[in-house]
């Protein structure tokens, strides 16, 4: 089969339901991802391993689950151990060149660190870092001068300079042109060399704020300009904040709907770019997203319950898109439980090796899934620390939310996330939007679900008291069962 080349195209909060091959909304236009899943193969129960980006990206970029070194939340994320090679790392050991574009946001993270990707095994690298800058990037302005005219407002909006290479650049300019020029710059490098490469695109849209838009598509959309927050506009941050987002920024839906237009355009460009340079049979794209649509950017998660922050399904349950020609059936749409953890030992395979049978991986290799070899996961669990939990197995899922506690105060009055109260047990199946608790109703599969969590938990926590080494003996087998 030989070797392929990789694109792995990482957005920014886009919700579950916001293509428009959907179906759920005529405003939605994302004709580049109605062209990648008629051409490839999506999935209706992909998942990612947190409802925040933070420690969803620590997760993704390892393959392995981030709960194992007590990354959990924003307060807790960070980079995976230095003992845990990185996908690029890997890559680059198979003689592929390595790229990475786009936002940046472990945890910490700090110029220089290994959360940078220069620092862990990406060739070249242009990129913002979400720490310091309430975890965004701006989508128009990252200059010296922005950080001086914005003074005390320039980290919430973050418009702190870019990085090239690990060193520090400024752009002035719409970002999501910019990193579709270089993305189709750097394959056409990689290309014109003959060389495999792996391309991680990591925009920021379609994250807030999305009235963040050049002046000529407010224009020809029609859409009126919205000021950044500016302490001279006499409100506080947190005033300003609230009205910034659902449900009080007038046509939020709107400027949402716009960025992930100009998104899609780019994927779009750089699908016919593999065509124009005859690169398409053989080179895997897969898209997806960190984590549920967000409150914060009017994304739509139908028909699923929750946003971004919370363990309903809407804020784990993401798009995922894998065109593999000769592999991922081309218009097929494929359920079964499949995570992104899944990526590291699927795009090891398209590279044409695979992980080691005493390799730590939580993932699976999602062709088996495809071609009905496998049938996914047999269950994902998912924690941000004390407060909450849930896990799925088959159609059930059990979810424990600590109402009372300070991180789910603070996301209900906050960022307007109903994150739930105490136990909730659902049958997908029969209730995708996970309305009917059956907890009392169904007693023995909730106390099935309890047990199955609080075991993986205990695994979890040997991990983090023995993770370095990595590893304890006999922690996982190739074969992708949990001992």
């Amino acid at each position: 089969m030989g070797r392929k080349n990789i694109i792995l195209i990482v957005s920014d909060d886009h919700g579950y339901a916001d293509r428009s091959l959907l179906g759920h909304d005529s405003a939605v236009h994302t004709p580049a991802l109605d062209r990648l899943a008629a051409e490839g193969t999506s999935h209706t129960d992909a998942y990612v391993t947190a409802p925040v980006c933070s420690p969803s990206r620590a997760g993704l970029i390892s393959g392995v689950h981030q709960a194992r070194w007590g990354a959990d939340f924003f307060e807790s994320s960070s980079f995976p151990p230095p003992t845990l090679p990185t996908l690029a790392e890997r890559l680059g050991a198979q003689g592929y060149r390595t790229g990475y574009l786009g936002k940046v946001h472990y945890g910490l993270d700090e110029p220089g660190s290994r959360s940078c990707p220069e620092q862990h095994g990406f060739d070249e690298s242009f990129y913002g870092l979400g720490s310091g800058q309430m975890g965004r990037l701006n989508y128009m302005r990252h200059s010296r001068a922005a950080q001086a005219e914005y003074k005390e407002a320039a980290a919430p909006m973050a418009v702190a300079p870019l990085f090239d290479n690990g060193e520090q650049v400024e752009h002035e300019g719409f970002l999501t042109w910019e990193i579709g020029r270089r993305a189709r710059d750097f394959i056409a490098r990689a290309a014109a060399d003959e060389q495999p490469f792996f391309l991680l695109v990591a925009f920021n849209a379609v994250h807030n704020f999305c009235w963040q838009l050049p002046a000529d598509e407010l224009r020809k959309r029609g859409l009126p300009h919205h000021d950044d927050w500016h302490p001279a506009s006499g409100a506080t941050y947190h005033d300003w904040y609230d009205n910034a987002i659902v449900p009080n920024l007038e046509h939020g839906r709107e400027y949402y709907l716009a960025q992930l237009e100009l998104m899609d355009a780019e994927i779009g460009q750089v699908l016919d770019q593999l065509d124009e340079l005859s690169l398409a049979d053989d080179t895997v794209v897969v898209y997806t997203t960190d984590n549920g649509g967000s409150p914060c950017n009017y994304a739509s998660n139908t028909p699923l319950r929750g946003t971004k922050y919370t363990l309903w399904e809407g804020g784990v349950r993401v798009p995922m898109i894998v065109r593999w020609p000769g592999v991922a059936q081309p218009g097929a749409t494929v359920p079964g439980l499949a995570s992104s953890l899944d990526l590291t030992p699927t795009l090891l395979r398209a590279a044409g090796t695979k992980l080691a049978d005493d390799e730590p991986c939580d993932g699976q290799d999602l062709s088996e899934l495809w071609t009905g070899a496998g049938e996914g996961h047999d269950a994902l669990h998912w924690t941000t620390g004390p407060w909450s939990w849930s896990v799925r197995q088959g159609d059930w899922k059990l979810s424990w939310v600590d109402p009372d506690s300070t991180e789910a105060g603070g996301l209900r009055r906050v960022e307007h996330a109903p994150v739930g109260s105490g136990h909730f047990l659902a049958n997908l199946a029969d209730d995708p939007g996970e309305q009917v608790n059956l907890v009392e109703s169904h007693p023995d599969d909730f106390a099935r679900m309890l047990a199955l969590h609080e075991q993986w938990a205990d695994e979890v926590r040997t991990s983090r008291e023995h993770y370095d080494p990595l590893v304890p003996e006999g922690w996982r087998s190739r074969s992708g069962a949990s001992h």
